[in-house]
Order: structure tokens, then sequence, then C-alpha cells
């Protein structure tokens, strides 16, 4: 996730100072990791420093003195081409489950990579089980569904994967005891 290109997302709507960016980014994404204060206001720095925002007032609302920023046109133009861009699709495997179960397999044998699976297996469950309730609770935003939605995509794809590397290992595991 590009942190930048989020908050000219979120500044689109209007303008608005930090304090308001990490909360508005906590409400509408709630899948998604915090935001820190820190690095909404080092992220903001720098996209003013690039002419991609620029402070519209300050208001102090019983509390400290806020600086609220507003995105500028080539702000805006760089939020267009964030949103028209194609991610592709990654070219390599940077899971620590799958770093697990391989390094399992190399350090360990077959026997604690199919133990190491099971576990996993059981907690990928449960995690899906968490996203399910969450889809049919009647206090989800469309946000929260949205966000199971694409979390229990990537478990079912996870969940899968450990199935067939479970039948595997249990293979290799029967190879290796014959």
């Amino acid at each position: 996730m590009s942190t930048s290109h989020v908050l000219l997302g979120l500044l689109s709507a209007g303008p608005q100072h930090g304090y308001e960016l990490k909360r508005v980014h906590d409400e509408r994404l709630p899948r998604a990791k915090p935001l820190a204060y820190g690095q909404v206001y080092a992220t903001l720095g720098r996209l003013e420093r690039d002419g991609f925002v620029e402070q519209s007032g300050q208001d102090q609302e019983g509390g400290p003195e806020r600086t609220s920023y507003t995105l500028t046109d080539a702000g805006r133009a760089r939020l267009d081409e964030w949103l028209a861009a194609v991610e592709p699709p990654a070219p390599y495997v940077t899971s620590d489950l799958f770093a697990k179960v391989v390094v399992s397999l190399l350090a360990s044998g077959a026997a604690a990579a199919k133990e190491y699976l099971v576990a996993q297996r059981a907690a990928h469950t449960t995690r899906l089980r968490e996203l399910t309730a969450v889809k049919t609770a009647t206090d989800s935003s469309a946000g929260d569904v949205v966000a199971a939605d694409y979390a229990i995509a990537h478990l079912d794809a996870d969940l899968r994967w450990l199935q067939t590397t479970l039948l595997r290992v249990a293979d290799l595991h029967r190879e290796v005891i014959a």
C-alpha cells in the first residue's frame, strides 16, 4: 500500500489535517494496518515538499493548533495516475508462511513440516470463521465487508495451498520412512 497515494485519495474529499487523515484512513480501510501519526505527518511533509498538497489553514478546536492540507492540481494528477495504473502480479513468493514450510522441510524434515502445516491450517480456518462473522454482522460497514471478502479470498488460496502441500509433505514423509 502506498501511504502517500492513499493520503492523496483521502484529501480528494476536501481539506483535512493529519489527525483527521489518520482517523479517516483507519475507518475507511478497517482491515489495513493502522497508520501511525508520525507516518501521516512525515508523508504530508514529503507531499507538500513535492507540490502534491499545500497548507490550507489552521484551526484549534480545544487542543493544539492543527494545519489542514488540500490537494493541489499536481497532487490530483498524481492520484489519477496511480489509480489508473494496473498492479502487476507479484513476481516472487514473499510469504512468511511459504518460507517457514520450506525452511522447516530443509532444517527439520517432513514430519516437522507436516506438524507446522496442520497448525497453520487450523489458524487459517479460525481466521476464516472470524472474517465470515464480520461479513454477516449487522453493524459491518461496506468497508468491513469488502476488506473481509479480500482477506477471505487470500485465506482460501492459502488453505488450498496448505492442503496441497500437506499432501505432498505426507507423501515425502512416507518415502523417507519406506
